[in-house]
């Protein structure tokens, strides 16, 4: 779609600078400085024009871009949406609310598509914080603070009177406030609000207005929000845009409202109790761009509709600034805020063309990886054979799983070590599959863990758990040991721990509790000559005993650790119920490529255990790959296993390892990087 330009500021070079990877073409640039419209048209073959009717009438593009100043946002929208265009606005839309109001009366006449800026609520790391929200973390949200500093923009801007005459809450409050709006719906009301002028007397520059705004503003969703707005305040202070959620059960912080990129430390979660954990991206970040808002608007008009969702927030927020103005003036309002649209009201975070405003794939409550994992379908970078891709029917049968799980077992080399603290870190920091068995003896205080204010929902987890060797032949009854102490009604995996059958020893209730001479006993029985103890239960009739559980709805799905190749396709021959995981040590030195490549075939999905082991984060090859992508050789490593669709579940108890481990999800390798890594297969050390 053709759409032409009017405002050819720094901002423009911004938008344009991603317009060739999407379906807009550039018709034609306006701008009052002609000169400056002609420096950005020709570098893009378009034509420049020096007033917005010459363009309206000499051009036929159907997209207006309006990027003029603050101030003539609404002048120049309400011209080319009386010219028949459709029209996507940087933020203010306007900068009365009544003039907002009358833009998408006007658009809504015409029946064209009015959108307008910011799109921070579509960014990875914003969609990282509503899946939080949807996920249940923080209980309700009592309070929040956000800051819009904007700074001093006669230092960082070659146009800086705009700004100067609008203020700062039409430039920089916007975006937390449209995120707010975004996920928690209208502004009910302006509660109190200040405002001051302080500016430095050095300044030529001079400001129209209050330079630094207070507000307290209530939420008919519920939540109390306290804004700060400074044009005063650097915008490089400790606090930029950021923006910190409260909840009954814990606590959001978002580092940067505004953002269009994504990283590890964007966003971060403290449940009550606890300190912050940051929450690292686990898929590969796509960094939003500028012209991200007009694409979408164009795309959603050659579909024959005419979205105005982002508008109708726009001008609610513009009636939430004026509003605080009002109070900050003391102009006798009650702090009403009024005018609310009926698609402001609705508070709902997804806009209607169908994008759900959270992170990564699926439901907001239900973020694990569609299809089986990176190595599945569109966005795999891992070719390298032999690992055999599963065909669309087999990607579609394969269960879902998040790309990194956390491994909760208590064995740290030849230690038994609490992991009660680092369970919650990893919550906390976003993995969402957790790989127990009852051999660890600790599922009890996972329950608690589970359990506790700040947990997340459980519909958003995958709980794996495993059947130690002892129980073969009372598979139900370690089942309902294992429920009883997570606090579950059902599973979502249970597996044989291993293949072989020994000697049963009892329940492993409260393993953990027993003295370590005792848990050794009751899960590594011996016979007489000091020989592990075995028991007469075969495979068969192990699994078997799983199926029933999968009948009796106590768990999703079934599958087996540990086999060899051998040992699966024999449980696949027999299996009236087939494995959905397995589960077996997989890292470069030991790619178990053939037994990838026959569940990816099958639609069973891999993980692997023991992803890290030293031998392999010590080669030189690993060491440099991290030097070379600035990553940890243990993140090469996870992510080696992640772009071949196998699920890594490393386990740590130091909490930066444990946020370090779960970054590695959205890392994605070359295929020479994994040529290089694939020639160390058996070369274990």
């Amino acid at each position: 779609m053709n759409c032409s330009l009017v405002g050819a500021g720094s901002v423009a070079r911004k938008y344009l600078a991603g317009i060739d990877d999407t379906s807009l073409s550039l018709a034609a640039v306006c701008d009052h400085d002609r000169d400056r419209a002609a420096a950005v048209a020709d570098a893009h073959d378009a034509t420049a024009y020096g007033d917005v009717e010459t363009l309206l009438d000499r051009e036929s593009s159907p997209l207006i871009v309006n990027l003029t100043s603050h101030a003539a946002h609404a002048a120049v929208t309400r011209a080319a949406l009386d010219a028949d265009r459709h029209v996507f606005s940087e933020k203010p839309l306007a900068t009365e609310a009544g003039v907002a109001a009358d833009l998408l009366a006007l658009a809504e006449r015409r029946d064209r598509g009015l959108a307008c800026a910011p799109i921070n609520h579509r960014c990875g790391p914003q969609r990282r914080v509503a899946t939080m929200l949807a996920d249940g973390r923080t209980g309700p949200i009592g309070m929040a603070s956000a800051h819009a500093h904007v700074g001093r923009v006669t230092d960082w801007h070659d146009r800086p009177q705009s700004f100067l005459d609008v203020g700062p809450l039409y430039d920089g409050a916007v975006y937390p406030l449209s995120l707010l709006v975004a996920w928690f719906g209208p502004v009910e009301r302006v509660r109190s609000a200040d405002a001051a002028a302080p500016w430095p007397d050095r300044s030529a520059a001079t400001p129209q207005g209050p330079t630094h705004v207070e507000a307290t503003l209530s939420f008919a969703a519920g939540p109390l929000v306290r804004l700060t707005a400074s044009l005063y305040v650097p915008h490089r202070s400790r606090e930029f845009y950021g923006l910190e959620l409260h909840g009954d059960d814990g606590s959001v912080y978002l580092r940067d409202t505004g953002a269009l990129d994504d990283s590890d430390d964007h966003v971060a979660f403290g449940r009550v109790g606890r300190g912050y954990t940051a929450v690292p991206p686990q898929s590969p970040a796509a960094d939003g761009r500028h012209i991200d808002g007009p694409a979408r608007l164009a795309a959603a008009i050659g579909e024959g509709r005419t979205p105005r969702e982002s508008a109708h927030r726009g001008a609610h927020v513009v009636a939430v600034c004026n509003t605080i103005e009002d109070v900050a003036d003391g102009a006798g309002v009650d702090g009403a805020v009024t005018g609310i649209s009926a698609e402001a009201a609705a508070g709902t975070p997804a806009d209607r063309d169908g994008t759900i405003e959270v992170d990564g794939g699926g439901t907001a409550a239900h973020r694990e990886d569609p299809g089986g994992g990176p190595g599945f379908g569109a966005g795999a970078t891992r070719r390298h054979a032999p690992v055999v891709r599963p065909d669309r029917a087999r990607a579609d049968a394969a269960i879902r799983l998040p790309s990194i799980g956390f491994g909760c077992s208590r064995y740290r080399g030849d230690e038994y070590v609490d992991r009660r603290e680092s369970i919650a870190t990893a919550l906390d920091a976003g993995y969402r599959l957790l790989d127990s068995a009852e051999l660890y003896g600790n599922e009890a205080r996972i329950g608690d863990l589970l359990a506790a204010p700040g947990a997340p929902d459980r519909s958003s987890l995958h709980v794996t758990s495993k059947v130690w060797n002892t129980n073969h032949g009372h598979v139900a009854e370690a089942c309902g040991t294992t429920l009883d102490a997570l606090g579950l009604d059902a599973l979502d995996s249970y597996l044989l721990h291993w293949p072989e059958a020994w000697a049963y020893q009892g329940s492993l209730e409260d393993l953990a509790d027993r003295p370590v001479e005792a848990q050794e006993e009751a899960t590594f029985p011996r016979d007489a000559d000091g020989e592990i103890e075995t028991a007469a239960v075969t495979l068969r009739e192990a699994w078997r005993s799983l199926e029933q559980l999968v009948d009796r709805g106590l768990t999703r799905t079934i599958g087996v650790c540990n086999v060899s190749l051998e040992q699966l396709e024999s449980v696949c021959s027999f299996a009236r119920v087939p494995p959905a995981i397995v589960q077996v040590e997989c890292h470069p030195h030991t790619p178990r490529e053939d037994l990838v490549a026959f569940c990816h075939r099958r639609g069973i999905r891999v993980v692997a255990h023991s992803p890290l082991p030293s031998s392999v984060l010590a080669e030189p090859v690993v060491e440099a790959i991290a030097d070379e992508r600035g990553l940890s050789p243990a993140q090469v490593v996870l992510a080696w296993n992640v772009g071949r669709g196998v699920v890594p579940i490393p386990s740590s108890t130091e909490p930066a390892h444990i946020v370090e481990n779960a970054a590695a999800a959205a890392v994605r390798l070359s295929p020479a990087e994994y040529d290089r890594l694939d020639a160390l297969a058996g070369d274990e050390r």
